[in-house]
């Protein structure tokens, strides 16, 4: 029998560990399974509530019918799939095993504390990425180049405006004209420009945020579905704003 400090202790991880999935693009059932299996481990139940800013948790023993409600604010962290990957290995390790509740933090604790990937290296990565879409596409191969710079130097742009917390829809038209305008160099040279610049942007698609929201969609999680599917939206509206300052510039080179 868990007295209600404890359900509190078991709430405000199980709280932590469901944002920290959430906010790291992982879609919303499975969140609450794995949430679920680690309370199954504690010896509680979870009921969860979910939207695009809060999670609403619920923890409740049957054995002594204490209840215990936590409501935490979603943070936005970068996107990791290796550590959702090893987030959602903890909640089966913690059914698995049985450990204890300091046991699951302690491993938590080493799981979130992992060095990050440079980001330096991500920038170019980033990159030659965008630059292969651009090959991909069509491209020839100076458009290639141009594109990979252009990648680059809006991606960099990108990673220092979200270090100092600029809102990220101006974050997303800003990115769009640096690397579109940047692409645009293209037209100097006797290479394919229109899919340079049009490809130049493509780094900057919300592609978790979209497939998430199909997802949770279709498994009935509507609210936080639709949130997610309206908010890639107006961030593919910024991306199209960012890109049409720069058409609006060098349209008669185009033409």
């Amino acid at each position: 029998m868990k007295t209600n400090d404890e359900l509190k202790e078991i709430a405000q991880f199980i709280a932590e560990y469901a944002t920290r999935l959430l906010g790291s693009g992982v879609h919303t059932s499975r969140v609450v399974r794995n949430s679920k299996r680690i309370g199954q481990a504690l010896g509680v139940e979870i009921r969860m509530t979910t939207s695009q800013k809060t999670i609403v948790l619920t923890v409740y023993e049957s054995e002594s019918n204490e209840v215990y409600t936590e409501v935490i604010d979603l943070p936005a962290y970068p996107i990791s799939f290796e550590l959702n990957a090893d987030l959602s290995s903890l909640s089966w390790e913690a059914v698995d095993n049985g450990l204890t509740l300091a046991e699951i933090r302690e491993k938590y604790a080493r799981i979130v504390s992992k060095p990050k990937i440079d980001p330096i290296f991500v920038l170019f990565l980033v990159g030659f990425a965008n630059a292969s879409f651009c090959r991909l596409f069509g491209g020839d191969w100076t458009a290639v180049g141009i594109v990979f710079s252009a990648t680059v130097l809006g991606f960099f742009t990108r990673q220092q405006m979200q270090k100092r917390g600029i809102n990220h829809f101006i974050v997303f038209v800003v990115s769009a004209f640096v690397a579109s305008l940047y692409a645009s160099v293209s037209l100097i040279f006797d290479s394919t420009a229109d899919i340079a610049i049009g490809t130049s942007v493509l780094f900057l698609i919300p592609g978790v945020p979209l497939i998430n929201g199909v997802i949770d969609v279709v498994e009935g999680h509507i609210l936080i579905g639709i949130s997610r599917l309206v908010h890639s939206f107006l961030l593919v509206i910024c991306i199209a704003v960012g890109l049409s300052f720069t058409l609006l510039m060098v349209k008669n080179s185009l033409l």
